[in-house]
């Protein structure tokens, strides 16, 4: 079968052979159709996260998946049904953490990852999956279920942020976005979907005319240009913060976050930076965060219970929403279009198959 994969040394996606893989009891065989790329696909190529698995020479890339059961092999699963898979996986041997169904809170070291870390992903022709790790998604979806994962990391995001609220009667009524990618612009979709807040901001550093600042402002929302205004100055140029949802992995970005928001606010960190040494005034962010009832969560990967949510919150959106959102669907001939990155690319898709 074909796979796209990306080997020790090299820094490009490659199309590679590989034998359909057989599933072991407990698992289904899935038929791939679409398979999603985003930030953490580009990182993982250019070496700079992520890992190869063991006694391998290549990485098969995509964590983003949708899919078609093809073989349920005894489990609950029926050929047809189509599915998306998470992306965490047990590594050799049982621990705490997935043994209570929550890989996604698991630390470095006692997880691996498809498609990222130690495991190969999705981004080929057929792929194995245990059922207990495959989320059903309605037909309706089949061809935009590649976003199901992102959606799923945000609604894991929602769900921390207002759980460090949950001491008292939070009525937030603002939200800001850090950064105009895919990601960025769907949470924006979300957050302007869910009727939580009144007001939306998205910070970027684009000029226009520019795609992604026209999907912001379809949506209603605000574009800050954090070239003329950084992060802590919004309060300032615009208003307080209740929400701050930060995916830009830029570093300071995190401690700016604590001065944009409003008293009683919360930032969800997700963004992961390199490493960065920088002056920060400790004790003015300190005070800011115990005096103003302030918080920071951090965030990363996703269970089962968020892509749940996530296919909820994708049945709410727009057509025409999805239509600005991905830039293109590409087949296996196409890689250096479906890997691109510039400026008129959102959100892109490799297909390996139809419904």
């Amino acid at each position: 079968m074909h796979a796209i994969a990306v080997r020790r040394g090299e820094d490009e996606p490659v199309l590679v052979e590989k034998p359909r893989p057989d599933p072991a009891p407990g698992e289904a065989l899935v038929r791939t159709l679409r398979v999603g790329i985003d930030g953490t696909d580009h990182d993982v190529i250019a070496g700079s996260h992520g890992g190869f698995p063991e006694d391998d020479d290549h990485l098969v890339l995509g964590h983003e998946a949708v899919g078609v059961v093809a073989d349920p092999n005894g489990t609950d699963l029926s050929e047809g049904d189509v599915v998306v898979p998470t992306v965490r996986r047990r590594p050799n041997g049982e621990n705490a953490y997935f043994g209570r169904g929550e890989p996604d809170y698991a630390p470095d070291g006692q997880y691996v990852e498809r498609g990222i870390v130690g495991a190969h992903g999705f981004m080929a022709e057929y792929f194995t999956s245990p059922a207990e790790y495959l989320v059903e998604i309605p037909d309706s979806l089949a061809d935009r279920g590649f976003l199901v994962e992102p959606a799923s990391i945000t609604e894991k995001a929602f769900d921390l942020a207002f759980a460090s609220r949950s001491a008292f009667d939070w009525q937030p009524e603002t939200a800001a976005v850090l950064g105009n990618g895919s990601l960025g612009l769907l949470t924006l979709a979300m957050l302007d979907a869910n009727d939580r807040f009144d007001r939306l901001y998205c910070l970027g550093r684009r000029d226009r005319p520019d795609p992604t600042i026209d999907v912001i402002e379809d949506l209603g929302g605000t574009y800050v240009d954090s070239r003329e205004t950084p992060v802590d100055e919004i309060p300032e140029a615009f208003e307080p913060i209740d929400f701050v949802y930060e995916a830009t992995g830029y570093a300071p970005h995190a401690f700016q976050t604590i001065d944009a928001l409003a008293p009683n606010g919360v930032g969800a960190l997700l963004g992961v930076p390199d490493d960065w040494t920088f002056e920060i005034d400790g004790g003015a962010l300190h005070r800011e965060l115990v005096l103003h009832n302030k918080a920071l969560v951090g965030s990363v990967n996703s269970g089962v219970s968020d892509f749940e949510a996530g296919v909820d919150s994708l049945l709410g959106l727009d057509d025409d929403f999805y239509d600005d959102l991905v830039s293109g669907v590409y087949g296996l001939n196409e890689l250096d279009a479906a890997f691109a990155t510039d400026d008129s690319t959102i959100k892109t898709a490799v297909e390996f198959g139809r419904r």
